[in-house]
């Protein structure tokens, strides 16, 4: 196997795994030296020159002539007798310098050779991997649908490396097949077992971030700040945006003309509502806008335990809620309070408040159909065994039977 044919053969690799030709050189003179030790014992008088250029190799050996019969390592020097026999004019004293061919070390040793740089390149090239991913954590990347299993989607992006798309970092509503694009953000990067994973996910809240960014030039320069996200993946989003430019509404500029920019987003999250609201300082007001689009009459405050007593009007009062409870729940993850909502009942309807049924209703099903703000007979009664059993974490059976007391406290 001749010279070329072997860097020809090894610059299959480099082609492959795109990896840059300097580094490349640097593998193949790493190789070949462990090649010279494993033959002469060390390689501290060989030069190994690759030529980055066209990709030939040379490999000088240094060794000083000796006298006849004074030569003590074979490996350094060369007696005076043998180094005639190549170049005449050499003295005692001098450097003989030849060349060593490929073809010297043998058929056996330049395949093992082989092998040692096929594993050599694979290592780099995963080292690669995970530090370009790593440092892209958070970055949105755009792939194709490679193979959808039951619990993961394989994805891969425009070098061919894999990307995993699991269930859990799914919107519910998302559907892959092969070939298909998706986009998504970096979410997390492990080496596993010398192999790196890569996780993307199209659930987590800098996803949404980021696509914010693609459509609205103001955040993406910095005259807008997305002051928190919170989300629940594929049902509703809560944004809170701040300006620290007066003549800028941050809210009007992420929704755009008509919803222009805000369409774009929300059909990438598959129809996922979005509310967009203005941040401030006032804990009340803060409040009251992440109840939004329900109207709060008043709240209560308690600082030290975080928690929010918001009163409303009775057509108020689902709209707070929201739809599986959606929007309370996210109302209290983005202003940080344990939101209550409470009925405000009008001073003409007779209504009996929750509490008084405590005799004969269990004071934990109280509490939980007082959390999803049915703090009445009455609020309780206007909802059917399917949209209660929906809210709360009670049973159908548990819930005929809290119907049946309030029901008979009308009769």
């Amino acid at each position: 196997m001749s010279n070329i044919n072997l860097i020809d053969s090894f610059q299959e690799f480099k082609d492959f795994k795109n990896i840059d030709r300097p580094t490349m050189m640097s593998v193949l003179e790493d190789v070949f030296r462990s090649m010279i030790r494993k033959k002469y014992g060390n390689d501290e008088n060989c030069d190994v020159i690759v030529n980055t250029d066209n990709g030939d190799l040379e490999i000088w050996r240094t060794r000083k002539v000796m006298e006849d019969g004074f030569s003590e390592d074979d490996d350094l020097e060369i007696e005076i007798a043998e180094a005639h026999k190549f170049d005449p004019d050499l003295e005692v004293g001098d450097e003989f310098v030849e060349q060593i061919t490929l073809e010297s070390f043998g058929r056996r040793a330049i395949l093992a050779a082989r092998q040692t740089l096929v594993s050599k390149i694979l290592e780099l090239e995963k080292d690669e991997i995970f530090k370009k991913y790593k440092d892209r954590v958070g970055e949105i990347i755009t792939g194709e649908v490679y193979q959808v299993w039951k619990k993961e989607t394989l994805v891969l992006d425009d070098e061919g490396n894999e990307l995993l798309l699991p269930k859990t970092e799914q919107i519910p509503a998302d559907y892959f097949k092969k070939g298909d694009s998706v986009k998504a953000v970096v979410h997390k990067v492990d080496m596993m077992n010398t192999n790196p994973k890569i996780i993307i996910s199209r659930t987590a809240p800098e996803f949404l971030q980021r696509l914010f960014e693609l459509e609205v030039p103001e955040i993406f320069d910095g005259l807008i700040t997305i002051k928190k996200i919170v989300r629940e993946p594929g049902e509703r989003a809560k944004v809170a945006v701040e300006s620290y430019d007066d003549r800028i509404d941050p809210v009007g500029a992420c929704v755009g003309m008509k919803g222009s920019r805000i369409h774009g987003i929300v059909r990438e999250l598959k129809n996922e509502n979005i509310d967009v609201i203005n941040y401030t300082n006032n804990i009340q007001l803060y409040i009251q806008r992440a109840l939004s689009p329900a109207k709060i009459t008043s709240i209560k405050l308690d600082d030290e335990r975080k928690t929010a007593a918001v009163y409303l009007k009775p057509d108020q009062v689902s709209l707070a809620i929201g739809r599986g409870g959606h929007n309370i729940k996210l109302a209290g993850k983005l202003t940080g309070y344990e939101v209550d909502v409470y009925r405000e009942a009008d001073v003409h309807e007779e209504d009996v408040d929750i509490e008084e049924f405590s005799d004969e209703i269990d004071g934990w099903i109280i509490d939980e159909l007082k959390r999803v703000g049915l703090d009445t007979a009455k609020s309780i009664l206007s909802l059917s065994i399917g949209e209660l059993v929906k809210r709360t974490d009670l049973e159908e059976e548990t819930i005929k039977d809290v119907l049946s007391i309030l029901q008979a406290e009308f009769e």
